[in-house]
């Protein structure tokens, strides 16, 4: 008889029993049937229920895991919290050590997701690189499997699924699958059939099945389908192209335009070409300039000559136009190169263009320029050069991308490498960048110290308010948080005469605060257009973890770090916030220690609205700007 060990498993106010033995997979009698999983309940999805597996050992590695990734974590925030760098280029040490433990990445995404889903005012700086730390894992998981699709012949690459891939890889905190994206077009496709069976009950598209592939040869039976289409997608479901707000990168993504019903001409064709292929039509995506279009073959399959095709503008509610109409369209002639059909891989170059140049776009707006800008570039870089990785142009902005960013320094050398050997014309922009970064390496060798700043000394007397207080603008009326001050302003002149800080009463020579804003987005702020807000509330800002620990009821509480720079400001905080919210309340809740009491627990929405947590921030309010192409996504 076989013996078998019996461990605890501990879960939430109870515990459970699972037996274990054997090794993982085994079905023999060490081996005993899938036990219920309280502890970590996500993990159930990667086991059968009737499998027969070691659970203890599953047990352990899960556990020994767990401490791996919360250290991993903690010590990225010890190390990295004056220059956050791309999170890719600090975790090569820390995840050897998880790799060597042969587990899978599924056990390290699981710890991950109980750091962020923990207790959300709490532990905000380890639910911060917790969150950078899963946006990397994710990233290079679906990078993988879009190197898989590229490699499959081209006849078998489906432009959804590239679609997809390029969906998920800008949004990997999303829950975006191609089972659920299949589901969504499988209910309209269901209401199309539902119409189209009204009109015509014997049509062959309604006795096709999910997966099925067909086709409908005879030309009035697919104008059929084509109209059906139409007056589902664009009269009873209401979807349009979005002209309001063109240049949003929502537009782009697949799952956001089945979630919005909008986008722009290339992924509504995306959409549309899909839905007619499960219907029997064969489309095809043509990449004409400055609006995509697909084309349907009105003659016998093969010919070669426009005139022989209807032109579908799925932007314009699935309107049929004629190769001189397209022309119309855009406003100016064309070749006929411009209405040939395009592979799968031309479509994704595309798509990912737009994004590129909105990522462009953004950063060279002084107005809206963020990290979500500088984000989107980063990602829609990684994505083209993957699909396209010669092209020159693109990798000198991700080589000059990553040196205005300051981070991976030696990354930036190969690429530079990589371009000199494509096109030696480069010589020039690739010794400056060269020079440059050999100079920022040797540099991050010798790190400065930071600053510390203590409000009792002399030069800081002007001072009236300190880290972690909830203030309100007067003047432009936003909520914000302070990180940081400085005694006078320290902006360069340009800045200065740009911002009208002449204006203000005391002009520069006040104490300014870094601050950051419920938009997102990071200020420099004079003392005399701040004020403490009658009524506090949390900042949604992705960065408040990189500087808090928690926030606790009316204020937020500094990490560690953040203490160590600012010694003597969480005390005056507390003082403060004593003062002016915490006179007329029970003395229980006046007793607060510097680290704070535990706050209220309230329903979690930690950051989701912020699920493109990004990897870096450039400098706080004037970030460089990208040479802007001022290209519309098409």
């Amino acid at each position: 008889m076989s013996t078998f060990a019996t461990f605890p498993v501990a879960a939430s106010g109870y515990t459970t029993f699972a037996t274990a033995g054997g090794r993982s997979g085994d079905t023999s009698t060490n081996s005993v049937p899938f036990p219920t999983l309280p502890r970590w309940p996500r993990l159930q999805k990667h086991y059968r229920q009737n499998e027969c597996c070691d659970w203890l050992k599953e047990y352990r590695t899960r556990h020994t895991v767990g401490l791996q990734i919360r250290r991993t974590v903690v010590s990225i925030s010890q190390r990295f919290f004056t220059e956050v760098p791309c999170v890719g280029q600090v975790l090569g040490d820390s995840f050897a050590e998880i790799e060597s433990l042969g587990a899978p990445e599924h056990f390290c995404e699981d710890e991950l997701l109980s750091i962020l889903n923990s207790d959300r005012r709490k532990s905000l700086t380890l639910k911060y690189y917790a969150k950078k730390i899963l946006y990397f894992l994710r990233q290079k998981n679906i990078l993988r499997s879009l190197k898989m699709f590229l490699e499959q012949p081209a006849e078998q690459q489906l432009a959804l699924e590239g679609a997809l891939l390029v969906d998920q890889y800008c949004n990997p905190l999303a829950d975006v699958s191609l089972d659920g994206i299949s589901s969504q077009l499988e209910e309209i496709t269901d209401k199309i059939k539902k119409m189209l069976r009204i009109k015509n009950p014997s049509h062959p598209s309604l006795r096709v099945t999910q997966g099925d592939c067909f086709a409908v040869d005879d030309f009035d039976l697919q104008r059929q389908v084509v109209v059906t289409l139409n007056a589902v997608l664009y009269e009873q479901l209401q979807y349009k192209g979005n002209e309001c707000d063109y240049y949003n990168p929502l537009n782009s993504y697949i799952h956001q335009v089945l979630l919005r019903r909008t986008g722009i001409p290339i992924s509504l064709s995306v959409l549309y070409m899909t839905l007619a292929r499960k219907l029997g039509v064969q489309l095809e995506p043509v990449n004409f300039p400055n609006h995509f279009l697909l084309r349907w073959c009105q003659q016998q399959r093969g010919s070669g000559d426009i005139y022989d095709f209807a032109y579908i503008d799925a932007f314009g509610k699935g309107k049929q136009l004629t190769a001189k109409e397209c022309e119309y369209l855009i406003g100016h002639q064309v070749t006929a190169d411009y209405y040939n059909a395009i592979s799968t891989t031309e479509v994704l170059l595309r798509m990912v263009g737009n994004l590129l140049n909105i990522g462009k776009r953004g950063i060279s707006s002084l107005r809206e320029g963020n990290e979500k800008s500088y984000q989107l570039l980063r990602d829609s870089l990684d994505l083209y050069l993957t699909i396209n990785p010669d092209n020159v142009q693109y990798l000198l902005l991700q080589a000059r991308l990553y040196f205005h960013l300051g981070i991976w320094p030696e990354k930036v050398l190969d690429i530079l490498q990589h371009i000199q050997a494509l096109d030696p014309s480069q010589h020039g922009a690739v010794g400056y960048l060269v020079q440059h970064t050999l100079e920022h390496i040797q540099h991050k060798k010798q790190p400065v110290e930071p600053e510390v700043k203590r409000r009792s000394a002399p030069e800081h007397l002007e001072l009236q308010y300190s880290v972690g207080l909830i203030m309100k603008h007067k003047r432009s009326g936003y909520n914000c948080a302070i990180y940081g001050w400085d005694p006078k302003c320290t902006m360069s002149q340009e800045w200065i005469t740009t911002m009208r800080v002449h204006q203000l009463s005391s002009g520069a020579n006040q104490p300014f605060y870094n601050v950051l804003v419920q938009d997102g987005t990071c200020r420099y702020a004079a003392q005399e257009n701040l004020e403490p807000h009658s009524a506090p509330l949390e900042i949604a800002h992705p960065e408040v973890g990189r500087y808090f620990s928690e926030f606790h009821d009316s204020h937020y509480v500094a990490n560690e770090e953040l203490q160590t720079r600012y010694p003597e400001d969480m005390a005056e905080t507390l003082g403060t916030v004593r003062d002016l919210y915490h006179r007329l309340m029970p003395s229980s809740v006046q007793q607060e220690s510097p680290n704070g009491p535990e706050g209220p627990s309230q329903e979690n929405q930690d950051s989701q609205e912020n699920q493109g947590s990004q990897e870096n921030q450039g400098s706080q309010e004037n970030q460089g700007s990208q040479e802007n192409q001022d290209t519309m996504p098409t």
